[in-house]
C-alpha cells in the first residue's frame, strides 16, 4: 500500500504555471469572534487593519463556521466538506487517516495542481497536523508552526483548571517576545521575495486564543475602569433544553459564575480584546509587507476565523456551543473581482471559501466540495442566495442561521429557535409556541439528515448520543447530573 505521503505527493503535482492569474493570501485568526471593527460586536474594540481591509472589499457580515471547534472547523475548510461527511468532530484525529479521506484534494492541491506555488506558516490546520513527514506534501513549503513558544514561568491567573493554555493577562513585555509575531515577520519577508508566478500563501494567527496573552501597551487600549462587559442575563438557560449544555459539559474554559466570584470576568474580556489588537496589528504588518512587494493588486486577501468565542454569554466561556457567539467569524474578502466597501448580509459558510476562491483564480471546480462559491455576493452584495449558514458540533447537533432566524435541534431532537431581528443576544427561545411551528418546519429541511460516524480515533470534546444515552469523552452523562459551574 502506497504511504499518505507519497499519495499526498501525486495529488499536488502542478500543472503548466498560469501567471496571469491572482495570488492568494489567505489569512487565519484563531477564536476570533465578531469583536471587530467590521463587524461591531464590542463597540470599544480597535482594530484598525481589518478595518482598511474590509474597506477595501467586502464583509460577510453573517457568515458561519462548519464547526465551533478547531479541528473539526479547520478540516472543513481546507477539504469543502461538513463535519458531518468527514466525520471529524474533536480534537483529533488527523483526517488524512480516514479511508474515504485519504486522496480528498484540499484547498492547497487544488491550487498546486492548478499551477501554484503553496506555502503555509502558523496554524492553519489543527495544531500538531499536518504532521512533519506530509507537510510538504500537504502545503508545499512550511514556515514557523506557530506554537506557544513564550509562557510565564508561572500561570498568571489560576483557573479551575490548571493547564498552562488557560490563562490571561499583560505578558510578555515587547511585541517581538510574544507568540505571532514570528508568524508576521516569517510572513512578510516571504512576500517581500515572492516569484512572479501565481502563489497561494496560508497565514495562521494564534491569537486571541487561550493563553490571552498581550504586552501591556494593548492592554492600555482598554482602561479597566472604562471596560464594556458583554450583556447577559441571569436567567439566560432555564428556556433551554438540557441536551444544550451537554455540548460543553466539562471544559477547561471557566464558566461566568466562577469567572464573578474570583473577579476575573473583567481581565479576562479585557485581556481578549487586547489579544485582538495584537494580532491585529500582525495581519497590518503583513498587509503592509504585501504592499511594499508590488503583488497587492493582483493578490486576493481572503481573512477569516474558524469560530467564535463567549465571554460570558449564556453563562460560560470558549466555544463548542450552536449560538451566535460561537459560530459567526469575520470573513473579508479583498481583491481582484472583489467589490470594495461592501457589507454583505447573506449567509456564509467557511467551507464556501473553497469554490470561491477557485472560482476567482479561474481554476477547475472540485465537485466533491459542499460549499457554493460567494463570487456573486463579491460582485454585488445584495445578490440573492438560497441557502442558509449550517454549523455542526458533535454528531445529530445542529444550527440553521438565515438572515433571521437561528434554529437548533440537538441529537435528542430538542430545538431551540430565536428571532435574531427581534431578540440579537437570543435571549428568548421560542421552539414551544405553537405559532412558530411552520417557521422550525422550514428551517429544520436545511439540518442534515445524517451524520457520518465520528472517525476512529476521536477524542477530545467529543460527545455521542447512542441509544438515548449522553456520552461525552467516553462518559455516560446521567440525566440529574448536575451542570458543571466551574
Amino acid at each position: 500500500m502506497r504511504t499518505l505521503f507519497a499519495l499526498a505527493l501525486v495529488l499536488v503535482a502542478p500543472v503548466a504555471r498560469a501567471a496571469d492569474k491572482p495570488n492568494v493570501l489567505f489569512v487565519s485568526v484563531d477564536d476570533l469572534n465578531d469583536w471587530v471593527g467590521p463587524l461591531a460586536g464590542h463597540a470599544q474594540v480597535k482594530t484598525p487593519h481589518l478595518d482598511a481591509l474590509a474597506a477595501r472589499g467586502t464583509t460577510f457580515t453573517n457568515a458561519h463556521c462548519q464547526a465551533p471547534l478547531c479541528n473539526p472547523s479547520r478540516t472543513s475548510v481546507l477539504t469543502g466538506l461538513r463535519p458531518g461527511t468527514t466525520g471529524v468532530y474533536a480534537l483529533q484525529p488527523w483526517f488524512r487517516t480516514s479511508e474515504k479521506l485519504k486522496d480528498h484534494v484540499t484547498l492547497f492541491q487544488a491550487y498546486a495542481n492548478g499551477g501554484y506555488a503553496t506555502l503555509s506558516t502558523g496554524k492553519i490546520f489543527h495544531g500538531p497536523y499536518p504532521p512533519k513527514e506530509a507537510r510538504a506534501a500537504e502545503v508545499g513549503t512550511f514556515g514557523p508552526g506557530g506554537t506557544f513558544r513564550t509562557l510565564p514561568k508561572a500561570k498568571l491567573v489560576e483557573t479551575p483548571d490548571p493547564i498552562r493554555a488557560m490563562d490571561w493577562g499583560a505578558y510578555p513585555e515587547k511585541d517581538e517576545d510574544c507568540f505571532d509575531y514570528d508568524i508576521a515577520t516569517w510572513a512578510s519577508a516571504k512576500l517581500k521575495e515572492m516569484p512572479k508566478d501565481p502563489w497561494f500563501f496560508a497565514v495562521g494567527f494564534q491569537h486571541p486564543h487561550v493563553p490571552c496573552f498581550a504586552p501591556q501597551k494593548w492592554f492600555d487600549l482598554y482602561p479597566a475602569d472604562k471596560l464594556k462587559l458583554p450583556p447577559v442575563k441571569a436567567d439566560d438557560r432555564d428556556d433551554l433544553p438540557r441536551f444544550a449544555s451537554y455540548l460543553h459539559w466539562k471544559l477547561p474554559e471557566p464558566r461566568l459564575k466562577w469567572l464573578q466570584d474570583a473577579k476575573q470576568w473583567e481581565p479576562l474580556v479585557r485581556s481578549y480584546l487586547a489579544s485582538i489588537s495584537f494580532v491585529d496589528a500582525q495581519i497590518g504588518r503583513v498587509l503592509a509587507a504585501l504592499k511594499d512587494s508590488g503583488h497587492e493588486k493582483n493578490t486576493i486577501v481572503v481573512l477569516w476565523s474558524d469560530h467564535g468565542w463567549h465571554l460570558g454569554e449564556k453563562g460560560i466561556t470558549g466555544k463548542n456551543t450552536l449560538w451566535e457567539r460561537s459560530t459567526r467569524v469575520p470573513l473579508i474578502f479583498a481583491g481582484p473581482g472583489v467589490s470594495a466597501n461592501a457589507k454583505c448580509d447573506r449567509p456564509a459558510e467557511l467551507l464556501d471559501m473553497y469554490p470561491t476562491l477557485l472560482d476567482l483564480c479561474g481554476l477547475p471546480a472540485n465537485a466533491t466540495v459542499e460549499g457554493v462559491s460567494l463570487v456573486p455576493q463579491l460582485k454585488d452584495a445584495k445578490a440573492a442566495r438560497e441557502r442558509p449558514a449550517i454549523t455542526t458540533h458533535n454528531p445529530g447537533n445542529h444550527a440553521v442561521r438565515t438572515e433571521k432566524w437561528r434554529y437548533i435541534v440537538y441529537a435528542d431532537g430538542s430545538e431551540e429557535l430565536y428571532d435574531r431581528a427581534a431578540d440579537p443576544h437570543e435571549w428568548t427561545n421560542l421552539a414551544k409556541e405553537p405559532k412558530f411551528a411552520e417557521v422550525k418546519k422550514g428551517l429544520a429541511k436545511w439540518a442534515p439528515a445524517k451524520s457520518a460516524a465520528p472517525l476512529p480515533g476521536s477524542q477530545s470534546r467529543l460527545l455521542t448520543f447512542n441509544n438515548g444515552v449522553p456520552v461525552w469523552e467516553g462518559k455516560a452523562i446521567g440525566k440529574d447530573d448536575a451542570f458543571p459551574e466551574k
